[in-house]
């Protein structure tokens, strides 16, 4: 059995922020499913949103947040976010060469969809996640210790099961460990992998999410997925993430003979909203149009998007050529563990941060390059709750409770049929059809009463999938109307008389699910 005081299941922006802000004196234990540089940030391409120029104000970054996320946000909490995040990012900046510069010394702003200024701070290019988690990671102090090739995968409750006190965890070589924590906190990151095409890291199936919703607690707003529009797309598949800066440098989608495929769609064209420009190219691609983005009117691309032209290189496309063909594909998901923007969850003792958790700050709709700012405030927010003193104290009920489960053999579904039957079914368009069709798919296979001690970490990995499928595809069902990265085709539009403040919260007790769909959150405005 190993102890410390804070445990933390992941090793993105968050977790590392929140490691690396604690008190020397409290001992830090970090659990990664693969290698501490696998995780969805460091793939990160775009920048960190901040109003930093003389012409941007926060209110108009606030503004544009919650005209994104169709006043779906939670506005208290975008206003604290968002009026931080200059002062957080001049910090970071004085750390280190993180953050590119212009010639006059000064961070290098640029322009993203759905922004109304240059507020985009990079880092290398197209290489902001890298830069960022690179100086986190050479930050580390001896407090923390970092262990790779370990899969959590069951939290633990108290024999009362009112308090998180740590998480059960495979090796390697499939042996079981215990790992106990007085904050016991989940930065795992979404669940982009339950799609066929996305452009999250492999590792990144909604695992910590399933974990949570399995111990109880509220998890929220599953129905909002955002899908990237553009995915680098080579013989029908996706390759990897064409930033969303490349059309901030004034690229744009046409078709194979030029047409295009924005005009008249949205007043801002290639910029819209995220959902806006995936649903036209996902329109465009169902009637046999392959989309492109035309770069020829970017100079020196090269130097610009590195990252992006490396993906292409070794995929076989040119960047001389001037188009890039792209899809749309998951890119990051609004919902999670419904979280105040300390971290806080529903169970005394455990906590989320980064994408894993919902503080409302995305509403339906992530506005781009918000991510990356979530994770650093919240793993900042987290880390002064913990070093000023608001210590959990650990009740005399410190034994753990073991959930008894029915099924000790199974029979799973393999990974790609998960991912194709989602796509095609509760994707980017949706209708009630394929929505009941997906939940009764789902509901054969019962994954809550699967008991993962006996399962290999390829068949947890597809039990936490088939769980998030269920979150996803039943929050989708009950939300009757198009809002943000949740479209229905069957109810095209906006519903405010009905939906508006309103959220779909799923949670699990031991066998009992009690889905309360209509919980009011906070109003945006």
């Amino acid at each position: 059995m190993t102890k410390d005081d804070v445990l933390i299941i992941g090793s993105g922006v968050a977790a590392l922020q929140l490691a690396n802000q604690l008190k020397l004196d409290l001992n830090v234990r970090i659990l990664t499913k693969e290698k501490i540089r696998t995780a969805n940030s460091y793939l990160a391409q775009g920048g960190i949103a901040a109003a930093l120029s003389a012409n941007d104000h926060p209110t108009k970054h606030m503004v544009d947040t919650l005209e994104a996320g169709r006043f779906h946000n939670h506005s208290d909490v975008v206003q604290q976010v968002i009026h931080a995040a200059p002062l957080l990012i001049k910090k970071m900046a004085q750390q280190g060469d993180i953050f590119d510069k212009n010639q006059r010394g000064e961070l290098f702003l640029g322009m993203e969809g759905a922004h109304s200024e240059k507020r985009i701070v990079h880092g290398g290019g197209d290489a902001t996640g890298k830069n960022v988690m690179e100086h986190l990671i050479s930050k580390l102090k001896n407090n923390v210790i970092v262990e790779e090739n370990v899969f959590a995968y069951e939290l633990l409750l108290n024999t009362r099961k009112n308090r998180c006190i740590g998480v059960k965890a495979k090796a390697l070589d499939g042996s079981i460990r215990s790992f106990y924590g007085t904050y016991c906190i989940i930065a795992s990151g979404g669940c982009g992998q339950l799609y066929s095409y996305t452009s999250n890291a492999k590792t990144v199936s909604g695992d910590g999410i399933a974990m949570a919703y399995l111990a109880g607690a509220e998890i929220v707003d599953m129905e909002f997925v955002q899908f990237h529009p553009t995915l680098l797309y080579v013989n029908g598949e996706t390759k990897g993430l064409i930033s969303e800066a490349v059309r901030g440098e004034g690229a744009t989608l046409i078709t194979e003979d030029g047409t295009p495929i924005m005009e008249g769609v949205h007043p801002l064209k290639d910029l819209g909203p995220r959902h806006v420009v995936s649903q036209r190219i996902y329109e465009c691609l169902k009637k046999g149009y392959q989309v492109y983005l035309d770069i020829s009117k970017i100079a020196e691309f090269e130097k610009r998007f590195p990252s992006v032209t490396t993906i292409c290189e070794e995929n076989g496309i040119r960047i001389s050529d001037g188009k890039i063909p792209v899809a749309p594909g998951s890119h990051f998901l609004m919902g999670g563990i419904k979280t105040d923007l300390i971290g806080r969850s529903s169970i005394m003792g455990l906590y989320a941060i980064g994408e894993a958790s919902c503080t409302g700050l995305h509403g339906a709709n992530r506005l781009a390059s918000n991510s990356l700012l979530e994770g650093l405030y919240q793993g900042d927010q987290l880390s002064k709750w913990i070093n000023e003193g608001r210590k959990e104290t650990q009740s005399l009920d410190s034994k753990p409770f073991y959930p008894s489960f029915k099924k000790e053999s199974f029979d799973l579904p393999n990974v790609q049929q998960i991912r194709d039957l989602m796509m095609e079914r509760v994707g980017i368009v949706r209708n009630e059809g394929n929505l009941m069709k997906q939940l009764a798919w789902t509901d054969q296979y019962k994954p809550e009463e699967i008991n993962l001690d006996a399962c290999s970490s390829a068949e947890m990995t597809k039990v936490f999938m088939l769980i998030i499928s269920k979150l996803i595809t039943e929050s989708a069902l009950k939300r009757t109307e198009s809002r943000g990265g949740h479209f229905r085709s069957d109810y095209p539009m906006e519903d405010d008389k009905m939906w508006l403040r309103k959220s779909i919260i799923h949670k699990y007790i031991h066998g009992v699910e009690k889905p309360n769909e209509h919980t009011k959150t906070a109003l945006a405005t």
